[in-house]
């Protein structure tokens, strides 16, 4: 379908321990690096433009669901770290509460089906940025270790 919007600036990424998400588990140490500045550094880059034309030539929401998001900041409530265990960029998106009726959370917001729309779009376009990031950005390798007394399934 696709979207003819712009896209919003990227979001400011700040220290969050990635396990406090309910959407979100990662395996760490105390001693944890999780490279939110070079993450940061790469969506400012071009690795959210990047990724946001990518969302918006697939995405099925409709402007006025865009401009929803928008106007509620989501986009800026993005978080993006790095998964040493799992070699991988992890996120969190943010979405729409479930009490979002009783809150009045936004005065264009209607039904379920337009919350459930962004919610899933939102999911998929974090996604997408770390793909783009992990594919075309990052250059370092995961640092983790196994121990060695893991049994052989070979």
């Amino acid at each position: 379908m696709g979207l003819e919007v712009e896209p919003p600036d990227p979001p400011e990424l700040e220290f969050v321990d990635p396990n406090e998400y309910e959407d979100a588990t990662v395996a760490a140490d105390d001693e944890v690096d999780y490279k939110r500045e070079e993450l940061q550094g790469f969506l400012e880059e071009g690795a959210w433009e990047e990724a946001f034309e990518q969302w918006r030539a697939e995405t099925d929401l409709a402007e006025r669901e865009y401009e929803i998001a928008r106007d509620l900041d989501l986009f800026a409530a993005f978080d993006f770290f790095w998964d040493d265990f799992a070699d991988r960029v992890g996120y969190h998106a943010p979405g729409i509460p479930e009490d979002w009726q009783e809150r009045e959370y936004h005065p264009d917001l209607d039904t379920w089906g337009t919350v459930s729309a962004i919610n899933a779009e939102l999911t998929s376009f974090g996604q997408i940025v770390c793909d783009v990031l992990k594919e075309e950005y990052i250059d370092w390798e995961a640092e983790y270790e196994p121990p060695e007394d893991l049994p052989d399934f070979d």
